[in-house]
């Protein structure tokens, strides 16, 4: 999903795509990966001084629950990043900086052959490790 796909997302559902809302989306946009709300908040105090982690959250939670960001949980603690819309796929997850990898392979095609009466709902699948980066740093 890319900036104006996520602003036309919040419009057609009523909200107000507001410069912080844009601002917040613009970081997602440009990162590499998974990121905190303590990464997000850092980005935008120069911009918003005294901003609130319960302002950050609740926009967090709002584009989490439409859909324009995804999450995962690295080391105890939530990550965001924007969705990937465009295939299916799964990813590999530094543990270390958060990056990402795709992975075209789906498990799940065999794992439906083993699960042949159950009604799937969804699944997720990650791989957790350290990319090349930060292996030889």
């Amino acid at each position: 999903m890319n900036i104006n796909e996520a602003i036309d997302r919040l419009k057609n559902n009523g909200y107000k795509a507001t410069k912080r809302r844009k601002e917040i989306l613009g970081f997602f946009e440009e990162a590499d990966g998974y990121r905190t709300a303590k990464d997000l908040i850092q980005h935008l105090e120069p911009a918003y001084e005294g901003i609130s982690f319960d302002t950050i959250y609740r926009n967090l939670h709002l584009y989490n629950e439409m859909e324009i960001l995804e999450t995962t949980e690295l080391n105890g603690e939530k990550h965001f990043r924007m969705n990937c819309t465009h295939h299916h796929h799964h990813h590999f997850i530094c543990n270390q900086c958060g990056k990402t990898k795709e992975i075209e392979v789906c498990p799940m095609d065999e794992v439906q052959n083993t699960l042949a009466n159950y009604e799937i709902e969804g699944h997720k699948f990650e791989i957790y490790g350290l990319c090349p980066g930060c292996k030889s740093a």
